[in-house]
């Protein structure tokens, strides 16, 4: 069994990095998968699952663990693989992400690997699972796929997206900061889940796929003689993206002087309060969990256009 929680110092020690942890397993096939460990809160074998009626197809059941009731998904069929079929001999991760629990049915469990965000690379197109997959890296020749659980779970309780009345500014209202966000998210699925939300606040978005990406374009702003700070009103970024990660990315805005003073939002699934201290540690102005649109929303229009702040939004 893999002890996930092992030298959490060590693992703390990531943030800001540009690191990270993969914890490797395989589903019904010869390729291995990855899922970061900072998602995870431990490993168990393949548990004692009780059958719902008219749950989601992915879904097999749940699972009673230390008086938590756990949904446990088929990982392997939700990526378009055959199904686990016996539960007992398989493990389960469960894991923590977007403020809930849910367990993950995965055929076998391998070992810890700890790789650079400079090494992880977009999936190739073209493959079978590559929908499923937010990223890749190798390992050793071998190919890894970094499993999209976000986008998993999107698919199994789709997201509503709504935002508060009080987050809807006056016609007659004048922006305090420009109209118009950079969102930083190598997720498609989050991608527009922010679109969706921020064109309710009448916020236009423009968009980055790593922090790599998001970073040269705010240069390429500064480098033609603009202001990244009279062009956008924040920078919306994600935690683990490929080439450089959220605290990475932050880190380089906020230690550029032209950039110091943009509005950084950390937008992450890796809720919890560490990652909420390690991402103000590390210069952002503020930490949101995905996802939450009404949340979303009231910071921003806040931000932007003034309007009330929520503090249960």
């Amino acid at each position: 069994m893999v002890d996930v929680l092992a030298d959490v110092d060590r693992r703390t020690n990531l943030v800001g990095e540009n690191r990270l942890e993969l914890l490797l397993f395989r589903l019904c096939s010869q390729q291995t998968f990855a899922i970061n460990v900072f998602k995870i809160r431990e490993v168990i074998n393949g548990p004692e699952v009780n059958r719902l009626p008219d749950a989601h197809p992915n879904v097999i059941g749940v699972a009673h663990l230390r008086g938590q009731t756990i949904p446990i998904v088929d990982l392997s069929k939700a990526v378009g693989l055959p199904p686990i079929e016996n539960v007992e001999s398989a493990y389960c991760i469960i894991a923590e992400f977007n403020q809930v629990t849910q367990g993950f049915l995965v055929a076998s469990v391998e070992h810890i690997i700890n790789v650079d965000w400079q090494d992880v690379t977009p999936p190739p197109k073209g493959t079978g699972t590559a929908t499923y997959l937010t990223a890749v890296t190798t390992q050793e020749d071998e190919l890894i796929g970094i499993v999209d659980v976000e986008r998993v779970l999107s698919e199994i309780s789709p997201t509503e997206i709504e935002v508060n009345d009080s987050s809807k500014h006056s016609e007659s209202a004048k922006p305090l900061l420009p109209p118009s966000v950079l969102v930083v998210d190598d997720s498609a699925v989050a991608r527009k889940q922010i679109e969706r939300t921020l064109e309710k606040i009448d916020v236009q978005v423009e968009f980055a796929v790593n922090g790599q990406e998001g970073l040269d374009k705010l240069l390429d702003v500064i480098a033609q003689g603009g202001s990244v700070t009279e062009q956008y009103g924040a920078v919306i970024s994600d935690i683990e993206m490929p080439f450089m990660d959220g605290y990475a990315l932050t880190r380089a805005i906020k230690s550029h002087a032209q950039m110091a003073d943009l509005q950084i939002i950390i937008h992450s699934s890796i809720s919890g309060s560490f990652n909420e201290r390690a991402a103000l540690k590390t210069g952002a102005d503020q930490f949101i969990p995905k996802f939450h649109p009404k949340k979303l929303g009231a910071v921003l229009s806040h931000l932007i256009w003034g309007t009330p702040e929520l503090e249960d939004s």
